[in-house]
């Protein structure tokens, strides 16, 4: 079940956590190299298995979020975040946001950076995506904005700068 705004609202917010923002692509994993569609790699079990069931623990289902998010799975990144122990934790708000943006639905995406930076309003990734998709939405001053804030809050040359600059400079940013 998605969440609503309002069910976002009464969830307990916990601290962003580390791993998202990397300039590297994530590495290709059993998830995308051994599992079929909708399925994730069980750490414990050796093996393929639907996001609900698996024994992962949120650090490693958003690994695989990431991973399925970059590689365009956008649906089976959005199914396994519904899976998470968290899924109202900052970086997974981040990654609903950034799912929902490229599969299309622009503007659900940015109601989850929104939820995401009252949780956590130094979160940087969140700001960077939130800036990339005013700059798809030809909304340059807004992206500004966000650029600033991303600075003001202490995120001079990180990949949330550069990538938000980036678009910014081109009209497009990085695909992750």
């Amino acid at each position: 079940m998605r969440l609503t705004t309002l069910t976002l609202a009464l969830f307990p917010m916990a601290a962003f956590a580390a791993g998202g923002g990397s300039d590297i692509a994530p590495a290709p994993s059993e998830t995308t190299t051994t599992c079929d569609e909708g399925l994730i790699w069980d750490i414990a079990t050796q093996g393929c298995m639907a996001p609900e069931d698996s024994t992962n623990d949120d650090s490693a289902r958003l690994n695989d979020v990431r991973e399925l998010a970059y590689a365009g799975y956008y649906q089976a990144a959005l199914d396994v975040l519904d899976s998470l122990e968290n899924p109202a934790a900052p970086l997974a708000l981040t990654y609903y946001g950034f799912a929902h943006r490229k599969a299309g639905r622009v503007d659900l995406g940015m109601q989850y950076y929104d939820a995401a930076l009252v949780a956590d309003p130094d979160n940087l990734l969140a700001r960077s995506y939130m800036g990339q998709g005013h700059v798809a939405s030809g909304e340059l001053v807004l992206a500004q904005v966000q650029l600033t804030e991303i600075r003001m809050r202490g995120g001079r040359e990180t990949w949330a700068e550069a990538s938000l600059q980036q678009a910014i400079a081109t009209g497009a940013g990085p695909s992750y």
